[in-house]
């Protein structure tokens, strides 16, 4: 197989494709403890932005990142079932990702899980205090990525948090929780029930792009070159069907250019709502919205 600097191809308006300016925008749990699971968020750097009808948004300069309904009525979702593995916040500067991390661990609330060095980037992960999955991540530079007939080299290599806060963390002392350093919703990981099933649904008609491929319990997409906007896997849940409401995940946004938007709507059989956004239910429940701009929320009271 031949190495090459570039990725799949970015897709295009018409082709059945993603365009390349694809992102993600806010994941949205259902939480039993509102204030435990808010308290975690802001341990990692997130700050509430609104608060309206039931839905407390947390994020980063004015870009939401999660979105917390509180439901205690709910039971935590059965073992083994599809949901979320995590939601990945990407930081853009390493300095605030080793802050974000040792704030998590000096604070408590959630649960250190592991890390890995990627290739592409360079990972941690957590569980919040509802058990959701977190990874708090920094992508390598483009460049830097190498990609072999078409799919992109990723690999899960050990990496130390303490040597990481140690070499990045800015200036002397304890490093600081970067409150307000610029974070967003990088990646979302889902477990499906079936591999297959989650590829003809993300792939065949949503439109994102197959990056990596090469175990076959687990599929990575994404538009426009990335290392990956979805990941899916069956670790934990083969064969799990539709899930019924439970904590956990509810929904999450995928951004797309507007030019993007009718054929996506076609793709998907989906009518848009009075915002402009096409809401559809993944083969396991999952709801997921596409709109054309991820909306800034200012600080309410």
């Amino acid at each position: 197989m031949a190495a090459t600097e570039e990725g799949p191809s970015p897709g295009a308006t018409g082709e059945g494709r993603l365009g390349p300016r694809t992102s993600l925008g806010a994941v949205r749990l259902r939480v039993g403890d509102l204030e435990r699971v808010t308290g975690f968020y802001r341990q990692v750097g997130l700050e509430t932005l609104t608060e309206r009808d039931g839905v407390r948004v947390l994020g980063s300069r004015g870009v939401p990142v999660i979105e917390l309904v509180h439901r205690p009525d709910l039971l935590p979702p059965p073992p083994r079932s599809a949901g979320l593995y995590h939601t990945a916040i990407l930081f853009s500067e390493r300095s605030d990702l080793a802050g974000a991390l040792y704030s998590a661990a000096v604070r408590g609330g959630g649960r250190y899980v592991g890390s890995a060095d990627h290739l592409v980037s360079l990972a941690f992960y957590l569980e919040d205090p509802e058990g959701n999955g977190v990874e708090l991540y920094w992508d390598r530079p483009r460049d830097r990525w190498r990609w072999v007939d078409g799919q992109v080299a990723m690999d899960s290599l050990p990496l130390d948090p303490n040597g990481f806060i140690r070499e990045h963390h800015r200036g002397e002392g304890e490093p600081l929780p970067p409150v307000g350093a610029p974070a967003r919703v990088g990646h979302v990981h889902l477990k499906v029930g079936d591999i297959g099933e989650a590829r003809a649904f993300y792939v065949d008609r949503v439109g994102f792009e197959v990056t990596t491929d090469t175990w076959p319990s687990a599929l990575f997409v994404a538009a426009g070159g990335y290392h990956h906007h979805l990941g899916m896997n069956v670790w934990e849940s083969r064969g799990a069907g539709r899930r019924e409401p439970s904590l956990g995940l509810e929904s999450f946004e995928v951004v797309v250019e507007a030019e993007d938007l009718p054929a996506l709507r076609h793709r998907l059989g989906a009518a848009t709502n009075d915002e402009g956004t096409v809401t559809v239910e993944d083969p396991w429940g999952t709801l997921v919205l596409f709109r054309t701009s991820a909306p800034s929320a200012s600080l309410s009271s």
